[in-house]
């Protein structure tokens, strides 16, 4: 097969992202209630019941030609949905939505046609954000958010370069994608739903205390050959008993071409479930690591329930790991662990 020269040059990120913003985007069926419909842009809008639009477009057919000008043009104290739909393109700059500006639903044109992409490092992981959302009530459709800041020395703050930084309640996430190779998405804190999106990384790119089900979405895995240790999917960081934090990924797949494990402990009481998900032979055997955490792995939470594919035996699995009963699954695999069913439009059971 004939590989373009521009192609076979690209890194295995800019390869995937290249891909991902040359398809066309299919919705799956999901469940809202007891009816069956599909995820798209319309059905968002007409579920949020939005009356004000604001156009973004590169291009200048719109209201602006930069998103974070739209955002700005949000009163502060909104209380009702307000769609800012950005129309295809790349647009290169850094993207905050202040506490100030709630109910906020940003509709892009498919995370294969509308991309937010910035190029930072930091010793500070939000600083380095392409994207950041600290407002509540914040939705995101058919977008993807990118860091492409060179892979740096392995544990230097060149290391730090988010995707996007999630650091507020009821914040929801559908057909999104994220990339970066190390740190990519900052799941800070807060109840957040991601349904069917892309997630790129190698080391620690899924990381934060936040309260979060990843619904249906593809983990990819990218090599790092800087260092000897595997890297990890996970870097949950909930620290005590009475805090109300984890992360679940339901019914997605994980695959890609380095090999890490699920997760790492980074918190005492790091908790991270994967049920009913596709686990390729990315996953190395151990499955999970407490490495570099010297806080001892008693009050660890790290679960595995009916998972399938090459990585998913459980037979070599570090020795603290939970296999969940079908009784014990319960809790852990429906929307109700975020309490979805009060403040998302829609949602997949």
């Amino acid at each position: 097969m004939f590989i373009p020269q521009g192609i076979r040059n690209m890194s295995p990120m800019n390869i995937a992202f290249a891909s991902i913003l040359a398809i066309a985007i299919c919705f799956p069926c999901i469940v809202t209630g007891k009816d069956v419909l599909k995820v798209d842009g319309h059905l968002l809008t007409e579920k949020l019941h939005a009356n004000k639009t604001i156009k973004v477009d590169i291009n200048g057919g719109g209201d602006y030609t930069s998103i974070q000008e739209a955002v700005n043009a949000v009163p502060d104290g909104n209380s009702k949905w307000v769609i800012i739909h950005i129309k295809k393109g790349i647009y290169r700059e850094r993207v905050i939505v202040p506490k100030e500006k709630r109910y906020i639903f940003m509709r892009g044109n498919g995370r294969g046609r509308t991309g937010i992409v910035w190029s930072l490092s930091s010793t500070d992981n939000k600083a380095s954000a392409t994207f950041s959302v600290e407002a509540k009530n914040f939705i995101a459709f058919g977008i993807s958010f990118k860091n492409e800041a060179p892979t740096g020395v392995a544990y230097t703050s060149q290391n730090q370069s988010v995707a996007a930084f999630v650091g507020a309640d009821m914040v929801a996430f559908y057909h999104c994608a994220f990339f970066s190779t190390h740190n990519t998405l900052f799941d800070y804190k807060g109840r957040h739903y991601f349904d069917s999106c892309y997630i790129q990384g190698s080391i620690d790119f899924i990381f934060g205390r936040g309260r979060s089900l990843y619904h249906s979405c593809e983990i990819f895995v990218l090599q790092d050959k800087r260092i000897a240790i595997h890297g990890s999917i996970t870097a949950q960081n909930r620290v005590n008993h009475d805090e109300n934090s984890g992360f679940i990924f339901l019914k997605g797949k994980v695959y890609g071409i380095g090999y890490v494990y699920l997760g790492r402990a980074k918190g005492k009481y790091s908790t991270v479930v994967f049920a009913h998900m596709y686990l390729s032979k990315t996953i190395v055997p151990e499955g999970w690591t407490d490495w570099s955490y010297d806080g001892g792995n008693k009050n660890l939470f790290h679960a595995e329930y009916k998972n399938y594919g090459p990585g998913s035996d459980t037979s070599k699995r570090a020795h603290w790991v939970k296999k969940l009963t079908s009784d014990e699954a319960k809790h852990w695999t429906t929307i109700d662990f975020i309490t979805g069913t009060y403040w998302l439009p829609v949602w997949l059971e």
